[in-house]
């Protein structure tokens, strides 16, 4: 089966994938106002933060359409989810066409908008390149939540990986935590390597360790929503323990990271805001309660993985190893120049 494409510019609409219908429809919203993207980001309609970048940038495209004030419309758009920096590194280049064409010029900020979705699907392939090579033949990988392409432009980060080394014919079995609380891995990414043929199993987020234990996982790799200039990495919750729990048992634990989601004005991990969402994510499931009435719940969507538990940054550039301060100042990342 084709994948969807995570959007689509018709020319007077933006076509948007829904995510939150998967795995039971494949279903598209057509967006006709900056407002009903930034809607879409912060419901989760679209995710995966190449994607959410994307979408902000054709939601740019809207506002200036319909004649809009663009930096109440941009203002907006970078509001509708603060953790992951990709969201700021189109708006930003968004705001830098604006600011350098000296008036509104709506085809020039489509061009803008296309250029990043075009970027984004050849940086991710370099990206996913680059992370096969780490793999042996007959390999079990560990993925956390969904970096498949439907959150990107192009062919996913470490999803993109697991998918490619199954093409390759190196990948043995991929293993996927379901993700609580949303359910991405077992909703998303299950239903993406499923229409792959990739060979897979969902497993409960706190089963990682047992996996380890018996010897069934080889790598374990995610994607990430943030990486501070000291290499700390800020990704769905769930995300630390998975690699305190890879480092107890000597698993490698990578990160696949594009250029976009670095942020060397952050200085580490304890500068990133954590976005906190509803209560309700936690204690209903598909609108149906599952906790005991009244109960409190505490929802932060990403938590922050150390740089130390680390192994490796896997990027468009190639595959980057410790010392992080100075290896990741010396990249030509594309939201510093």
């Amino acid at each position: 089966m084709t994948l969807p494409p995570s959007c689509c510019w018709t020319g007077d609409c933006l076509e948007l994938l829904d995510q939150r219908q998967l795995p039971d429809a494949v279903a598209f919203m057509r967006l006709h106002g900056w407002q009903d993207v930034a809607e879409a980001i912060t419901s989760m309609a679209v995710r995966g933060a190449p994607a959410i970048g994307i979408a902000a940038a054709w939601g740019v495209v809207l506002a200036a359409r319909s004649g809009e004030d663009l930096p109440s419309a941009i203002q907006g758009l970078r509001a509708s989810r603060p953790t992951a920096v990709n969201l700021c590194w189109a708006l930003n280049r968004m705001q830098a066409a604006l600011a350098s064409s000296g008036s509104v010029d709506v085809d020039a900020l489509a061009g803008v908008a296309t250029a990043l979705h075009n970027e984004d699907r050849l940086l991710t392939q370099r990206l996913v390149d680059h992370g096969v090579s780490l793999l042996a033949q007959g390999c079990q990988v560990l993925h956390h939540c969904h970096t498949g392409a439907i959150a990107t432009g192009g062919v996913g980060t470490a999803l993109g990986v697991i998918a490619a080394a199954h093409t390759r014919g190196l990948l043995r079995h991929a293993w996927l935590d379901e993700t609580r609380p949303r359910l991405q891995g077992a909703a998303l990414s299950a239903w993406e390597l499923g229409c792959l043929g990739v060979p897979c199993t969902v497993i409960v987020d706190g089963a990682s360790g047992l996996l380890m234990r018996r010897g069934e996982v080889d790598a374990v790799m995610v994607g990430c929503d943030r990486v501070a200039a000291n290499g700390d990495v800020a990704n769905k919750i769930g995300t630390y323990n998975l690699a305190l729990v890879a480092r107890a048992h000597g698993i490698p634990f990578y990160v696949c990271a594009p250029g976009s989601s670095i942020d060397l004005a952050t200085p580490d991990g304890d500068a990133i805001t954590i976005e906190e969402r509803d209560a309700e994510e936690i204690t209903h499931v598909r609108c149906v309660s599952v906790a005991a009435p009244g109960a409190q719940a505490w929802n932060p969507a990403f938590d922050i993985t150390p740089a130390h538990l680390v192994t490796g940054f896997i990027t468009e550039f190639g595959v980057l190893r410790p010392p992080y301060c100075e290896v990741l100042s010396a990249l030509p990342l594309p939201n510093q120049l």
